[in-house]
């Protein structure tokens, strides 16, 4: 294998490692756990809907991509040579970027691109150490005491009436559809505008590949995010809950700041 072939070998497995990494992370899976158990979904319709949001996930991802993998070509044409070094030299300075973000706390980072804001995932959790010190000192003994004499009537005049309208819903159908539908675009927006920004880096160590580069990079993307996200919602649906993802998800960043300063020294080495 020539240089060329070994730096897109290691871009290749730099990408696959962080897009599987960065879906590993809970807020991509167990938004879909928790909705499936409150909608009554099967497992199956569950890794669909998962399938659905994780292609949106993907989709905008590999957008932003495109329009760099395209701005780098053409800033790659005047620069020639020196590309490399740029390239190189700026895989070292996101990389280390990641790494002072590790070094201060903040193992994960997530852009929401309509939310508003981003957050890490290393937060201080004492504002919600609220005092629940209230005393509930209820005289139960009027509630019971009106009970009586007026509940009987009620429920004999109103429970068949409740239940057929139970009935008529059902055999609709439709405000379960409708609940269903707004749950599934609702976790497919969560995902869509919230794209794996630690993947761009890659996409820009592609960009001496050209648009060959950006097409393997993008169904390494795809198939290691979608891949993951199905890997533990499944694994969380059959009932392992206790996965302990949680030093992935602390040491993130600094995973990524090691893989793109190796990648970004790999490039000035062999291209430059």
């Amino acid at each position: 294998m020539d240089t060329s072939g070994a730096v897109l070998a290691s871009v290749l497995v730099t990408g696959l490692v962080v897009a599987f990494l960065h879906a590993a992370i809970p807020t991509h899976w167990l938004p879909f756990v928790l909705a499936a158990r409150g909608q009554g979904w099967s497992r199956t319709r569950t890794l669909g809907v998962v399938g659905f949001a994780g292609a949106g996930h993907v989709l905008l991802t590999t957008l932003l991509g495109a329009l760099l993998v395209f701005a780098g070509m053409q800033v790659e044409g005047w620069i020639g040579s020196l590309f490399a070094w740029i390239a190189g030299g700026a895989l070292i300075l996101i990389g280390l970027f990641y790494l002072w973000r590790q070094r201060r706390g903040g193992g994960h980072g997530h852009v929401h691109l309509f939310g508003g804001h981003a957050h890490d995932h290393d937060h201080d959790h004492d504002h919600h150490g609220h005092r629940h010190d209230h005393a509930h000192h209820h005289d139960h003994d009027h509630d019971h005491d009106h009970d009586h004499g007026h509940d009987h009537g009620h429920r004999h005049d109103h429970a068949p009436r409740a239940a057929r309208a139970a009935q008529g819903a059902a055999a609709a159908g439709a405000p379960a559809r409708r609940s269903d539908i707004a749950v599934i675009l609702g976790l497919f927006a969560l995902l869509t505008f919230s794209p794996c920004e630690g993947f761009l880096p890659v996409y820009g160590a592609g960009i001496v590949f050209g648009w060959w580069g950006f097409l393997l990079l993008s169904g390494a993307l795809a198939l290691a995010t979608v891949a993951a996200m199905v890997l533990f919602t499944w694994l969380t649906l059959l009932g392992i809950e206790r996965l302990n993802l949680g030093r992935i998800e602390q040491y993130e960043a600094g995973i990524y700041g090691a893989l793109f300063i190796g990648l970004g020294l790999l490039i000035i080495v062999t291209e430059a």
